[in-house]
């Protein structure tokens, strides 16, 4: 009597096919469980133990992706050991290629998310491209499910070369009409990889000078040193020469000075010597030459060359003026004067 009660047929399954399908899903369920409990358990205590992040990319990946999946799986398994009509059963097929490319798409989003926070960890003295990064990971974040959402339409038998053609064409005049913008986007993320400059640095481009406070998408700012802000197309930076001043090591310094022809020929010989042991005795200043440089038209010039062992310019400005005082001091002991612009006038008796 009771096997034939498990041989009743109720919507086209026996009773036993019903209790095949739940003792299939009940196993499936508790197998998965099994799986949490000791291997993904034992994942958890390995990657407390190492140094590296891909282990917990592993772990996050199987507790987050494919433990769902499996879950899922089991619900899957046990329903297609019962005869299904064909419109349920094409249902649940969809469902099953849905489900399967938003794990497998999931799973691809958090390895790039991954690998990119790692790299972020490494630039994080740079706001700029921890900035530009972010940004970048939503973009790659939307043509990643973009890509999924194409290729599961693909799959469901739509015709997307259509649609894929009709963006192409879109985006072509799209791409023409913001040309302009294109360009300074481009320019943006060569900036910002090529790193000619970053946030905090004293660039020089043309006519102008400053500080760079901001780099934008399409524009970077710069307050000068009058106090106003210029702001440039980051085309404009990209195809200019620029002198970025915080990447000198050290500052050659070129400066020339006049003393009177009264000067005798001794003095003229001490004086490269002089200047010599100034800058030698200067903090952070190492001397490269002093020369008698040429006859001026009411001086006696010399050249000198010198580097300052700090790029800062102020420091630069602190160094010059200590030598100048120096050399001044020097001078008067020694009886050197400086030339100034004089005129001598002969007048002839009539």
């Amino acid at each position: 009597m009771n096997l034939k009660i498990l041989e009743q047929v109720f919507f086209g399954n026996r009773i036993l096919d019903y209790i095949i399908a739940l003792l299939t899903l009940a196993l499936g369920i508790l197998f998965v469980k099994v799986i949490v409990r000791f291997i993904i358990g034992r994942l958890k205590k390995f990657a407390r133990m190492t140094t590296t992040t891909f282990d917990d990319l592993l772990v996050e990946i199987l507790e987050r992706v494919v433990l769902p999946a499996l879950f899922i799986s089991c619900f899957y398994l046990s329903l297609k050991t019962l005869k299904m009509p064909l419109v349920i059963n094409g249902v649940i097929n969809v469902l099953q290629l849905v489900l399967v490319t938003f794990f497998a798409t999931r799973a691809i989003v958090m390895f790039v998310s991954h690998s990119l926070n790692i790299y972020l960890t490494k630039k994080q003295e740079d706001a700029t491209v921890v900035r530009s990064l972010s940004g970048m990971l939503n973009v790659m974040k939307f043509l990643i499910w973009a890509m999924a959402v194409i290729i599961l339409l693909d799959n469901l038998g739509y015709k997307v070369s259509t649609i894929i053609a009709g963006l192409g064409i879109g985006g072509i005049a799209v791409a023409i009409a913001a040309q302009a913008l294109l360009k300074d986007f481009f320019s943006y993320f060569s900036i910002v990889f090529d790193r000619p400059f970053k946030l905090g640095d004293f660039i020089i481009i043309g006519d102008f000078m400053g500080t760079v406070e901001y780099i934008g998408i399409k524009t970077t700012r710069i307050r000068s040193l009058g106090g106003e802000q210029v702001i440039f197309s980051n085309t404009d930076l990209t195809d200019s020469r620029v002198r970025n001043y915080k990447l000198m090591e050290k500052r050659r310094v070129l400066f020339r000075l006049g003393v009177t022809y009264q000067t005798s020929l001794g003095q003229l010989k001490e004086m490269p010597k002089i200047i010599e042991r100034i800058i030698k005795n200067t903090k952070d200043a190492a001397f490269d030459r002093a020369h008698f440089f040429s006859y001026g038209d009411f001086s006696l010039i010399f050249e000198v060359v010198y580097f300052v062992l700090n790029p800062d310019y102020n420091k630069y400005m602190d160094i010059q003026q200590e030598i100048n005082f120096a050399i001044k001091e020097e001078f008067e002991k020694c009886g050197i004067e400086f030339a100034y612009p004089t005129q001598t006038l002969f007048v002839a008796k009539q």
